[in-house]
């Protein structure tokens, strides 16, 4: 589809018309030369004498030549553009960041899968983590894994693959065997901070307590509950376990998660894992923004070029009599 940008412009197109019919002819005075005997002169040289105002004679194809260049011209200035289909833009509403547990105690092969067999606490956890990551599609995603030290292990991107990615090279024990749940929450909000939207959402899973952070965990939702982190805490492991490291503080996750507006979730198996995730989709469904528009492309040069030609070919037109005349004179 053509558009025009500037549609007033084509008002001027009737302009050389007016100015021709309502205008006076513009007049020049010469100097001239007093001729004795000035009839007998003109008629033995067969010349018509006027009565002083000359009017420049145009053909026909000059007037058509110079409606055409005009009319391009104007059309050029009305700035035609070829209005291109709709195209989608999608922009993330919201800013999701993943903080998962990689401390020595992930290493247990206590998790059980969907068949039944026991795996490794860190690879179920990639396992049901891969899918739901899959669906938020469209979303800024960050990756934070922690252990005795926090680390970003995927800033907030929409390239889902790269994060998948990364997260699959996760092994336990990458950020030291202990725990620390503040460090991770703080590193967190520091991530939210390059941030500009309103919606911004933290996983956090563990499966121990925590025992290495500088930063009391309740201290760190505290500040995240200032700076609008809605924190959602999901344990994994067992609760009641004999050393005290391993063992998941319930509590502390519960604390974390109610300080912020958010929801605790326990899950000790793959299918209770993914009932967590579908339940966080319903809590916490996928924020996506987006705008539509038309790409525009310009046209003006194509009617304007056209009428740069045509008005060279016209001038080359006019001036090739005048050089056969010459010629004619010379030979």
């Amino acid at each position: 589809m053509i558009d025009f940008a500037t549609p007033w412009a084509l008002a001027l197109l009737p302009l050389p018309f007016l100015v021709w019919k309502f205008v006076p002819a513009h007049r020049e005075r010469v100097p001239a030369l007093r001729v004795p005997f000035f009839q007998q002169l003109v008629q033995a040289i067969g010349i018509k004498p006027g009565a002083g105002a000359v009017v420049l004679d145009r053909s026909r194809w000059q007037w058509l030549l110079g409606a055409m260049i005009w009319t391009l011209i104007v059309t050029a200035l009305a700035r035609p553009e070829y209005e291109g289909d709709a195209v989608t833009l999608q922009k993330p509403a919201r800013d999701l960041i993943v903080a998962v547990d990689i401390s020595g105690s992930m290493e247990q092969e206590d998790f059980i899968a969907s068949d039944g067999q026991k795996m490794q606490r860190l690879d179920g956890v990639k396992q049901v983590l891969t899918q739901f990551l899959k669906s938020r599609e469209g979303e800024r995603v960050a990756l934070i894994v922690f252990g005795t030290k926090a680390f970003v292990q995927a800033p907030l991107t929409t390239d889902l693959d790269t994060v998948l990615e990364l997260l699959q090279e996760t092994e336990v024990g990458m950020a030291g065997p202990h725990t620390a749940l503040g460090d991770a929450i703080g590193l967190a909000i520091r991530q939210f901070e390059s941030s500009e939207v309103e919606q911004r959402l933290l996983i956090l899973l563990s499966d121990g307590s925590d025992t290495a952070s500088t930063m009391s965990p309740i201290n760190a939702a505290a500040i995240a509950a200032q700076r609008k982190v809605k924190i959602l805490t999901i344990g994994v492991g067992d609760p009641d376990s004999d050393v005290e490291e391993n063992r998941v503080d319930v509590d502390a996750l519960k604390a974390i998660a109610k300080r912020t507006g958010g929801e605790f979730y326990f899950a000790n198996d793959e299918q209770a894992l993914a009932a967590v995730y579908d339940q966080i989709d319903k809590l916490a469904p996928k924020m996506i923004d987006s705008e539509t528009y038309r790409p525009h492309h310009a046209l003006a040069h194509w009617p304007l070029g056209l009428a740069l030609l045509l008005g060279l070919l016209g001038l080359a037109a006019r001036l090739q009599p005048s050089r056969m005349a010459r010629r004619r004179t010379a030979t």
